[in-house]
């Protein structure tokens, strides 16, 4: 599977039955690309705002696994804000966006599938360096 267009929420199955619920997600399935890198944010503080950063390359998808955050994405002529707070949704996050997380829920955990390994390389962490990359200063 090839980069999607833009951001936009995906919904994973989601299968009940009376021991419980199960989401499964797999790589170039229910994700439009191979999934290289896992992580978690967890324990943030009250307030704090995550990322903050825009990859030249990477692609994602952002998912709460537990609790709710909101996470803004920027292509710096629009920003948009997704609330994210049920495990079977996922927000697929397309190369070059600027984003933003904040409004983290006590306990909320977010799953982030990224599709290649860290590499500080592939990071703008200067939003004007990220306007200027994208032609737009």
């Amino acid at each position: 599977m090839e980069e999607t267009a833009g951001p936009h929420l995906i919904e994973f199955r989601h299968i009940i039955d009376p021991r419980g619920a199960l989401t499964p997600i797999e790589a170039e399935r229910d994700v439009p690309f191979p999934i290289r890198r896992v992580y978690f944010i967890y324990d943030v503080c009250h307030g704090a705002v995550r990322a903050g950063h825009s990859h030249k390359a990477l692609q994602q998808i952002l998912i709460a696994v537990s609790g709710s955050f909101t996470v803004h994405l920027d292509d710096g002529r629009t920003r948009q804000s997704f609330l994210l707070s049920r495990p079977n949704i996922g927000l697929y996050v397309p190369r070059m966006f600027w984003r933003d997380i904040d409004n983290f829920s006590g306990g909320a955990v977010c799953l982030a599938l990224a599709s290649d390994h860290y590499e500080e390389s592939d990071y703008y962490r200067d939003y004007e360096a990220f306007l200027r990359a994208k032609g737009l200063r």
